[in-house]
């Protein structure tokens, strides 16, 4: 299983110099706990992400304007990214390695082709025990799953 297989194909852009209030409407009209933020030049490098946690934690806790202060001021940076080819495995440590829940998926190029979160992880993980466990009960039904 490679992170490209797994990860969240839709994803929300932000700029480093919109508003937290901006990115944070963003996170809100899709759904979404995490913007990666592009900057520079075309083909616009990944230059951070800001999660919900971001603007919570070092935004509205530290009495921020939230109006006021650019997405850059609270992201974070550098992201740490994997290829769409990288296996799960070696995904998980580089999580942990980095001490983040989540990875900027790129795929040919370099171009930004997802996110993988720990909450991807954990689904694929749950689905997996649940098809063991099924199998389990079909062998032998006296085996509670």
């Amino acid at each position: 299983m490679t992170a490209g297989r797994i990860c969240s194909r839709v994803m929300a852009m932000a700029s480093p110099e919109e508003s937290v209030r901006a990115a944070a409407r963003r996170m809100a009209e899709y759904g979404v706990g995490t913007l990666v933020v592009l900057g520079g030049d075309p083909p616009h490098p990944v230059v951070g992400i800001i999660t919900d946690r971001d603007i919570a934690i070092r935004c509205v806790a530290d009495k921020r304007d939230t109006d006021r202060t650019p997405v850059s001021d609270v992201m974070t940076s550098p992201v740490q990214s994997v290829s769409e080819q990288t296996p799960i495995e070696q995904a998980i440590s580089r999580m942990a390695s980095g001490a983040t829940r989540r990875l900027v998926v790129t795929g040919t190029g370099g171009a930004v082709v997802g996110i993988l979160s720990l909450d991807d992880v954990l689904d694929l993980l749950i689905e997996e025990t649940g098809a063991i466990g099924r199998l389990l009960e079909k062998q032998d039904p006296r085996i509670p799953v």
